[in-house]
């Protein structure tokens, strides 16, 4: 678990249980059990949690990301969070971005806001390693979490 979130967990009297429950969410893949795909490829995956935003009213979208020369030879970036080699490396977006809509209640009645959604998409047997690129991931799905949005880890259907 990140130093920091630990240390404000520790000032605002953030349960040990809670803080590691918190950690699961954005560790763990976020899959119904029984929608779950053992074996499915990535790319499968991606279909599959693509096509269920659709049912549910959102949107996701394919985030690529990289970096290529032009035919002056200047280095061109493209997608979120890679506007520098040191961004990337602390943040890496998710595979897919979107928005879904959520209705407000009491004071906004009535009202339909759209939600940021992110979704890191990985095979069906896929476990968190921790290594620098996946805890890379992890930031970028905390960082929109904790900005109200709805972002997680998936391999298989039942993520929205």
């Amino acid at each position: 678990m990140n130093h920091n979130i630990t240390q404000w967990a520790i000032r605002h009297g953030v349960s040990h249980v809670a803080l590691a429950e918190l950690n699961a969410m954005f560790t763990s893949p976020q899959t119904d059990p029984t929608r779950f795909i053992p074996g499915a490829s990535e790319a499968a995956v991606v279909n599959n949690v693509t096509l269920e935003a659709s049912r549910v009213g959102g949107r996701l979208f394919r985030n690529n990301t990289g970096a290529c020369k032009d035919q002056r030879g200047r280095l061109i970036r493209y997608g979120l969070c890679n506007t520098s080699k040191q961004l990337n490396e602390q943040l890496k977006s998710a595979d897919l971005i979107g928005i879904k809509p959520v209705l407000i209640t009491q004071s906004h009645v009535g009202s339909v806001i759209g939600q940021f959604l992110a979704r890191e998409c990985k095979s069906g047997d896929w476990q968190f390693k921790a290594d620098s690129h996946e805890s890379a991931q992890l930031r970028f799905l905390e960082l929109i979490a904790s900005l109200g949005g709805d972002a997680c880890f998936v391999n298989g259907e039942g993520s929205l």
